[in-house]
């Protein structure tokens, strides 16, 4: 009966301790501040890290006690990337409420290759100051855009995204050798074709390769994805580059079209990374003049129409 007592005891000493630990732990770390913190919560970070980083910018007294509310609450899961503005006077249940809602700035990727209209339609999904007119204004400096992760202001303006999307492509930019033989813009535009056009690390080059080769010896590109650019939005397949060409495709009467005209097209037709870029200044030594592209997705080159025929004749299109 003692030891039952004695255990009973225990368990009721515990149990206070426990929820003094929980509700002190719940507490602000400061009720009277009124300073805000602007707390960064970086892609993939997971709530370990997350309560880690609030303990160490004095957001919450405890970080296990925190990490366990988000378990208990179920929003473990829904915390959210992007920047918040916390205050030290917020208890720790306020603020794990906060991270599910509260985002002032959020983490938006733009995939390489992309064209205006692409990074139009995630700044849609993304960001709710998004109009509509912000497209064509993406479209003014296609190429420009750097495709990268940014953090952006859920109240952005065009402006805002373009100077920020244009500064890191400039710092990237600025790495690279300048080109002898092609202009800042030619370099940008030819890097958009080799965008669309080489799958893999290895193709840029030589993808680039064809482009320089065909251009000093003034043949037409002959490149599928400048008809897909002319050819824009495909509401049918809902995709903006169309997936089969057309021989009527083809023959699309655009100055984008290079299978009609010799040349590099007016502007870029995508933005390109920073591999693309230093293919498009760096390009493989080959005397490829043709590329086609087999149903896995690999490129095989020629030198000569014959090879070229030859190639399409083993791989098929």
């Amino acid at each position: 009966m003692k030891k039952v007592l004695i255990t009973l005891v225990l368990l009721l000493f515990l149990t206070i301790v426990f929820i003094i630990w929980w509700k002190t732990g719940l507490m602000s770390v400061n009720p009277q501040s009124k300073a805000p913190i602007i707390f960064v919560i970086e892609n993939g970070q997971g709530v370990k890290a997350i309560s880690k980083n609030l303990k160490t910018q004095g957001l919450i007294k405890n970080q296990i006690v925190f990490f366990l509310l988000t378990k208990k609450l179920g929003i473990d899961k829904k915390i959210e990337a992007g920047d918040y503005r916390l205050y030290p006077s917020m208890s720790s249940y306020d603020i794990a409420q906060e991270l599910t809602h509260g985002i002032l700035d959020v983490w938006t990727t733009f995939p390489e290759g992309d064209r205006a209209g692409e990074i139009a339609d995630i700044l849609k999904a993304k960001i709710p100051s998004y109009q509509d007119s912000w497209e064509p204004e993406l479209e003014k400096n296609e190429g420009y855009l750097f495709p990268d992760t940014y953090l952006i202001p859920k109240d952005a303006t065009v402006e805002s995204v373009i100077t920020m999307m244009r500064a890191n492509f400039d710092a990237k930019y600025a790495t690279l050798t300048p080109s002898k033989s092609f202009t800042k813009d030619q370099i940008v535009t030819i890097a958009s074709l080799i965008e669309r056009e080489a799958k893999t690390a290895q193709d840029r080059p030589l993808v680039a390769s064809v482009i320089i080769n065909r251009l000093n010896l003034g043949m037409k590109l002959d490149i599928d994805a400048t008809v897909q650019y002319a050819l824009g939005y495909q509401a049918d397949e809902k995709r903006w580059w169309k997936k089969e060409l057309t021989n009527a495709d083809l023959a699309t009467p655009s100055v984008y079209n290079t299978y009609n005209h010799a040349g590099l097209p007016p502007t870029p037709i995508s933005n390109a990374g920073l591999a693309s870029l230093k293919a498009a200044i760096n390009p493989a030594n080959t005397d490829y003049l043709y590329y086609m592209t087999d149903k896995k997705g690999i490129n095989h080159y020629a030198a000569t129409f014959a090879e070229h025929e030859a190639n399409i004749a083993k791989y098929g299109l």
